[in-house]
């Protein structure tokens, strides 16, 4: 489980294609310095097993499925990435509860430059576009954002503070590119009951309804 609060920025060394697997390799210090092997690590968002620590890099594996639900796919030897370590059970909880299971992608469509923060524009696919609301959270890279107030069908907004576009990548997206999203959980979960009750109570219904039909055809 993860907060969305990255802790160090990677870069990418190292991009192996083997059997099944594609493997990066990834130089973070700080984060190597405290991993072990087969713990987990937030890599932009995605959550992934450390299979080795060679000195201040850490290795990864990614199966398909990871490469094409996320963004992970398009990486490259020398990009830079947000990293954050799995928490403790003593950890504070600084941002919201992430669990680095990506929901999809989205594309950044425009960047605006305002006094005092950097405003990203994100294209999204209305499945997911209906569970974002305004002043709720949302996971774009690994970083614990909040949803801002211009929200189209297809679109919403995140406001970057200098402080955040010093400590992610965030600040480097550029349009057209792709970002890894997690929606909040707990509305995830609030749909899924709703949907529930709403197929439970269908179900309740339609015996009755073929009950009358039949009666009405005698």
């Amino acid at each position: 489980m993860f907060t969305g609060i990255i802790r160090e920025i990677g870069t990418v060394a190292r991009v192996e294609r083997l059997r099944g697997v594609v493997r990066v390799t990834i130089s973070a210090p700080k984060t190597a310095g405290r991993a072990q092997r087969l713990d987990s690590v937030a890599v932009n968002g995605v959550c992934l097993s450390v299979v080795a620590v060679r000195h201040d890099a850490l290795r990864f594996d990614m199966i398909p499925e990871t490469r094409t639900l996320t963004a992970l796919g398009r990486l490259r030897r020398g990009d830079r990435v947000n990293l954050e370590p799995s928490l403790l059970v003593t950890d504070r909880l600084s941002g919201h509860l992430i669990f680095g299971h990506v929901d999809g992608t989205g594309v950044v469509a425009a960047r605006r430059q305002h006094a005092g923060e950097l405003v990203l524009t994100v294209r999204v696919a209305p499945v997911l576009r209906r569970l974002l609301v305004p002043k709720g959270p949302v996971t774009v890279d690994g970083v614990s954002v909040t949803v801002g107030r211009a929200l189209t069908r297809s679109t919403f907004t995140i406001h970057l503070i200098p402080e955040t576009l010093r400590q992610t990548t965030l600040g480097q997206r550029q349009a057209g590119e792709a970002v890894n999203l997690e929606l909040d959980y707990f509305a995830k979960l609030t749909r899924q009951f709703l949907t529930e009750i709403g197929r439970s109570a269908g179900a309740a219904r339609r015996p009755a309804h073929s009950a009358r039909t039949r009666a009405h055809r005698r």
